[in-house]
């Protein structure tokens, strides 16, 4: 019997259950969609819930501009214990008795607002020599993972309660939370580690866009009725310029345009990402290069 493969193009924003892998997610719907071409967008811990970006078809080329986007969670610490993995799942490390107030971690929140340098947690995807962080974690090898620069746009509390503290923060790509709640343990001396982790933001899409997994296995949804959202929200902050039937076969050949056919007078800055459509149809990523608009990325003409 031939392989079932629809032509699916777009996006579906799944609330990721918890203690589930994104991985999971996306087999899941693969089993159910059968589509030419499925991947995910920013992966989240088992042990996380919230926005999954799941890109169908051609959306699957607009990935890296989703996961480049900024992100948006909330995220519960809980205080005087410091574990192994900086969440639920780990051994306990080292406790305290110290409970701090809500005043003492609010003095302490500026001091990782803005660009900060972030440790990445030991159980983290991150590959070291070919492998990851996570699996050398387990079979007890020791490595030293550098630094990295990241941004924390927005930092806040939402409740406080003895012993907890539940935070939103909004930052850049690379941001590990589960590190930030275990530095904010050691910057008030009580030790910290995450126990509720939720993203309600990714790149341009939010819960608003989101649907329970369970929900939509028991919805029956089919090609003819997904909750697909347009592959050009997913290049928010990319300009988007229109072009004609002439121009977007140029552009599907693989053919520059020149800048002053399409917009005359405005000003690009070089290999800057400019985003072409007609008739609000994705039809290709292209760099601006010398007075050119280069294609890249091509969405081709469906059948």
């Amino acid at each position: 019997m031939a392989k079932i493969v629809n032509q699916i193009n777009g996006w579906i924003i799944i609330d990721k259950p918890y203690e589930m892998g994104s991985t999971t997610v996306v087999n899941r719907l693969k089993r159910l969609l059968h589509p030419s071409k499925i991947g995910h967008a920013g992966t989240l811990d088992p042990l996380a819930t919230g926005v999954l970006p799941i890109a169908l078809g051609q959306a699957t080329k607009t990935i890296p501009y989703v996961m480049d986007g900024e992100k948006t969670y909330q995220f519960e610490v809980t205080w005087g214990k410091e574990t192994s993995t900086d969440d639920l799942e780990g051994e306990v490390l080292f406790q305290s008795d110290i409970s701090p107030s809500k005043e003492e971690i609010e003095n302490i929140l500026p001091g990782f607002i803005g660009e900060i340098s972030q440790v990445p947690p030991m159980y983290s995807a991150i590959k070291i020599n070919g492998e990851r962080a996570y699996d050398l974690a387990r079979k007890g090898v020791e490595v030293e993972l550098k630094a990295r620069c990241i941004t924390i746009k927005e930092l806040k509390i939402l409740s406080h309660e003895d012993g907890k503290t539940l935070f939103e923060v909004t930052c850049s790509k690379g941001t590990y939370v589960r590190s930030l709640g275990h530095d904010m343990g050691r910057k008030l001396g009580c030790y910290g580690y995450i126990t509720l982790l939720r993203r309600t933001k990714c790149g341009p899409f939010s819960l608003n866009h989101s649907i329970l997994l369970e929900k939509f296995e028991k919805e029956e949804y089919n090609i003819s009725n997904l909750p697909l959202i347009g592959i050009l929200t997913a290049l928010d902050d990319i300009l988007v310029l229109a072009v004609d039937s002439e121009m977007a076969n140029m552009l599907r050949q693989g053919k520059a345009l020149r800048a002053k056919t399409i917009c005359e007078g405005k000003f690009f800055q070089m290999e800057q990402v400019v985003a072409f459509a007609l008739d609000q149809e994705p039809i290709a990523l292209a760099k601006y290069e010398k007075g050119l608009f280069k294609p890249f990325r091509v969405f081709p003409k469906e059948n």
